[in-house]
């Protein structure tokens, strides 16, 4: 049986197609083109969106699940800078406070937010040092039932001990090797921290891991000034030498954040392949500053947008890498939302290392969404890029469909209850907020 959207607008990599739809069979798109020509058989199923734009998934580069359990918590901490940030309060007031129960909740939320905000794949970076072994396996049972394209990592590092360090590159390596198998809906990748919390052996023996499980390798990258100061200081270098020096770099790496990076640093980027995800957003929450993203895409560099787990309204992700750079660089034709868009889609599923997804496209998987075109000023092939990018919402995501199987039909979830799971957090965050003072 296959299922057949029709449209009144499709996205396709052309641009925008009207009386469009898509035809999908099992978990794949097999044909492409206009309503009249998607002929249904017997047992076929027809979804009417001729009211609709029918789009590719939005692909969310960066998220951190277990954040939810930071909004709104009260503490004693006083964040003056950006190494404040972590060791006065997301250290010890949240990240070393996860464990499987907060895993378990916080991906249940997430995955309500993910699917309601039109994003069908996504990378997560778990930090945690009390949650592992066997966090990433909470995650994925949580996924996999939910039905969301995941890409999972553990973000490991030498902060606690070397023991939590070992642990930490082997939750990766194991999750890997029982995961990443073709067509599996969740798979895994290697993950380290940052050079200030990794020496010279540690960076190089994940490096070496990835390499043998041939598998992406991710890192947060100058999150702001704290980080290049703190190698200039140490190393007497900056963040990208470093890694260029010790064999790190390479097309398997995904770096996040890279907003305190040199024009020379960006070219040794583009040079190795190295690709990066965008968190315009939580760049601001942590004042770290603007990353230099028109110089990373002039360069080639494939970049993606990510949340960072802060607020996963992926429309507002998008508004932010829209806005935040024309301000920055005094140009109001920085970041034009086509580019946007595409960081939102199709690069944004390059720059994690997911294949086929992202485009609406013969052959390519079936993840879809379809969105409401009610705007007070009519969408077409000229605006749609601003249309979509400035004044949609999450509302406005009517279905969400992964892999073929739909998460959320004409506004409603399928494959998770949300009231239920919200009431699930509220508890759960009451209790974790009851934090000792430190």
């Amino acid at each position: 049986m296959a299922t057949i959207i029709k449209g009144a607008y499709l996205m396709t990599e052309e641009g925008l197609k009207k009386d469009w739809g898509v035809k999908v069979e099992e978990n794949t798109i097999i044909a492409v083109g206009p309503n009249n020509t998607l002929i249904p058989e017997t047992g076929d199923k027809i979804i009417d969106a001729t009211d609709r734009l029918v789009a590719p998934g939005f692909v969310n580069g960066h998220v951190h699940m277990y954040n939810v359990f930071a909004r709104g918590i009260t503490t004693d901490a006083l964040v003056t800078e950006f190494s404040s940030f972590l060791e006065d309060f997301w250290w010890p007031y949240i990240e070393d406070r996860i464990y499987h129960e907060q895993v378990e909740i916080s991906t249940k939320w997430a995955c309500v937010e993910l699917i309601k905000s039109g994003i069908t794949t996504f990378l997560d970076v778990l930090e945690g040092p009390n949650s592992i072994p066997g966090a990433l396996e909470v995650e994925k049972e949580i996924l996999e039932k939910v039905g969301l394209r995941a890409r999972l990592c553990f973000e490991a590092c030498q902060r606690v001990n070397e023991d939590n360090a070992q642990l930490g590159l082997k939750e990766n390596a194991d999750f890997v090797k029982n995961n990443n198998k073709p067509g599996n809906l969740v798979q895994g990748l290697m993950s380290i921290h940052t050079l200030f919390t990794g020496d010279e052996n540690f960076v190089k023996q994940a490096a070496a891991l990835a390499k043998d499980l041939n598998c992406d390798i991710h890192m947060h990258l100058s999150e702001s000034v704290f980080e290049p100061n703190w190698t200039l200081e140490k190393y007497g270098k900056r963040p990208v030498d470093i890694y260029e020096e010790w064999g790190y770099l390479g097309p398997n790496v995904v770096a996040s954040q890279g907003v305190k990076l040199e024009d020379s640093e960006l070219d040794i980027l583009a040079k190795r392949g190295a690709r990066l995800v965008h968190m315009p957003l939580s760049n601001c929450e942590v004042g770290g500053g603007i990353a230099p993203v028109p110089g990373m895409l002039q360069r080639g560099i494939k970049v993606g947008l990510g949340s960072d787990g802060f607020i996963n309204n992926f429309f507002e992700v998008m508004r932010g890498a829209w806005g935040l750079h024309k301000a920055n660089l005094e140009d109001p034709q920085a970041m034009p939302a086509k580019d946007v868009y595409n960081m939102a889609t199709a690069l944004g599923a390059e720059a994690i290392g997911v294949e086929k997804v992202g485009k609406l496209k013969e052959g390519y998987l079936a993840d879809i969404i379809t969105i409401k075109i009610d705007t007070p000023t009519p969408i077409n092939e000229y605006n749609v890029y601003d249309q979509l990018v400035l004044y949609r919402n999450p509302s406005d995501v009517v279905d969400v469909m992964v892999d073929g199987k739909l998460l959320m039909e004409g506004g409603k979830l399928l494959t998770i209850n949300e009231e239920e799971v919200k009431a699930e957090v509220r508890e759960a965050a009451l209790k974790f907020w009851k934090v000792e003072k430190k």
